[in-house]
Formats: structure tokens, C-alpha cells, sequence
């Protein structure tokens, strides 16, 4: 199936986008991140503009749409990549930053390829209790949701040096599991690691590491600990906390944000939206970071 180019035209008016990407054919455990979209911006509702630690109107500041949902049959991963990678490219070429409300992990990879496309290798900080850098080995499909920074390793989408992983944990397959990512360099900081340097100190050394290149955050929301963020289909126990996660990327402020995903909620595991808020708040922290220097 082919899509059409959207145009750049639609988006020259914005400095962000809100897009959903109500998919989940990649992943591997529990699906329903594919409602995801409607949910989270069913509890945006309660967010109000002025950001308290940053003193600024992020909505003020940041010229922001909700660009609705990117279309594609349901079932069909491949079309989802060539869509998403065309809407991406119309955004970032008009000199906005998506922000990508998924879906499932592997949503990260055409956004990833349409940013490199426009801005050239970006640094990537990958908030996350897994590398994401499987192969078709593991569940013999080569697209799922834990392997999209492979792929951008290999396609050169991420700049040398700048794939900074945090909130690592769990179990690994091997010991070399974390071998491809380490070889390419950047800052990787387990949620051990959070936790004992502090979350606004790791937010602040990566910020140090990323300079003035352009940055993409990718967020799934199971580097939150399942106790303040249960709707997700692979929870991991030991993760980050929710405050944890916001001091976090408030330390990444100053940096050149050209987009940012926040993946894996499945709303339906949820209790009380306790997750969607908190990824409605990620995506807020995002704005705010757009926001002060667009």
C-alpha cells in the first residue's frame, strides 16, 4: 500500500504536534496500547499551561496542534511505518517537533527515520526498562516492539556516541545483549543508577552529552515502576518512579528538542488512568521543553 505525502503546508502555522498512532502490532506480550491516543488525551483534559518548576505558559510559549491520528489499515505494519514516516517528514520539514502518542514501540522507528531525514542523526535519550535492540531471533519478526533502536543503529539514525538509555532493568537474554548499543556509544543508566545519582543529576549529564545536536526522546512508559504506571503490557518491577520520570526531563531542559514518542500505555490494564495521566504529564514535561527553546 502506498500513501500519499501529506503536506509540510498543514503545519507550517505549529512548533508541536500531538499525533496518535493507535497501533500495536509489534507487540510481544500484552496488546492495547493501540487505545492509547484516545485515552491519554481524554485525561490531558486536566493539564492547565502554566509549568510551576520551569516559571513559563508552555502553551504560550509553544505553538501547539492535536494533529489527530495518522491513518492505516490495523493490521498492516508495514503500511503503519510508511504512514507514520510520511506524516513525520510533513511535520518536522515545516519546523515542528511531533510528538508521537502510541502505540507500541515499534512506532519509534518510522518517526526516528523521518527525523533523521529532515534534521540528519539525532541523539536519541531512551527512557525504557528494556534495550529495544532484539532481533527477529527472539520472536522470529524483525519489526517488533524491542527492536527499533537496532534498527536506527543500523540505519544510522542515531548520531555515534548519542543513544543514552535510561531506566534499565530486569532480565537480559545473555550477557551480551547490551553489547550493539554499548559499541555505539552514549550515557546508559540503569534505574539503580537513577536512584543513586538522583534523577535530576542524570537528566542533567545528558543534557551535557547531547551539546546543541537535535534531540528525540523516546518514552515507554515501562521504565515506569508498574507501582505508579500499571497499564502497560510488559512491566518490569524496580523501575522509576513518577516523580522520578518528570525531574528527569525537566533536567534535559535547553536541549533542542525536534520530537519526542511516549508509548506502550495500555489503557485497558490501567486502575484509575493512574498511567495515562502520568504519560499525559510526560508529554506536558515534552511541551515544556519545545517551549523554552522553539
Amino acid at each position: 500500500m502506498s500513501f500519499a505525502s501529506p503536506s509540510r503546508e498543514r503545519y507550517r502555522d505549529w512548533d508541536a504536534v500531538i499525533l496518535g498512532v493507535p497501533h500495536d502490532g509489534g507487540t510481544t506480550y500484552q496488546p492495547g496500547a493501540r487505545l492509547a491516543p484516545y485515552h491519554v488525551r481524554r485525561t490531558s483534559a486536566l493539564i492547565e499551561p502554566w509549568h510551576l518548576a520551569h516559571g513559563l505558559d508552555v502553551f504560550a510559549a509553544v505553538r501547539a496542534a492535536d494533529g489527530g491520528n495518522v491513518v492505516f489499515p490495523p493490521f498492516d505494519r508495514g503500511a503503519m511505518r510508511e504512514a507514520v514516516q510520511a506524516e513525520i517528514v510533513a511535520i518536522a520539514a515545516a519546523g515542528a517537533a511531533p510528538f508521537v502518542v502510541g502505540g507500541d514501540h515499534s512506532v519509534a522507528l518510522p518517526t526516528l527515520r523521518a527525523l533523521a531525514k529532515v534534521h540528519g542523526p539525532v541523539a536519541v535519550v531512551h527512557v525504557d526498562a528494556h534495550l529495544d535492540t532484539s532481533t527477529a531471533d527472539t520472536w522470529g519478526d524483525d519489526f517488533h516492539h524491542g527492536t527499533p533502536m537496532r534498527h536506527a543503529i543500523a540505519e544510522h539514525l542515531i548520531a555515534p556516541g548519542q543513544l543514552h538509555q535510561i531506566g534499565l532493568r530486569g532480565s537480559w537474554g545473555s550477557a551480551s545483549a547490551g553489547d550493539l548499543a554499548a559499541r555505539h556509544g552514549g550515557l546508559r543508566m540503569t534505574a539503580d543508577d537513577v536512584d543513586e545519582r538522583g534523577p535530576a543529576s542524570c537528566g542533567a549529564a545528558i543534557r551535557a552529552a547531547v551539546g546543541d545536536r537535535p534531540v528525540y526522546v523516546s518514552f515507554d512508559i515501562d521504565a515506569i515502576d508498574p507501582a505508579f504506571a500499571p497499564g502497560t503490557g510488559t512491566p518490569v518491577p524496580g523501575g522509576l518512579t513518577a516523580r522520578d520520570a518528570l525531574m528527569l526531563l525537566r533536567g534535559l531542559a535547553g536541549c533542542r528538542l525536534v520530537g519526542m514518542d511516549l508509548v506502550e500505555v495500555a489503557p485497558a490494564l490501567d486502575h484509575a488512568d493512574m498511567t495515562c495521566h502520568l504519560a499525559a504529564h510526560l508529554l506536558f514535561e515534552g511541551l515544556a521543553l519545545r517551549a523554552m527553546r522553539p
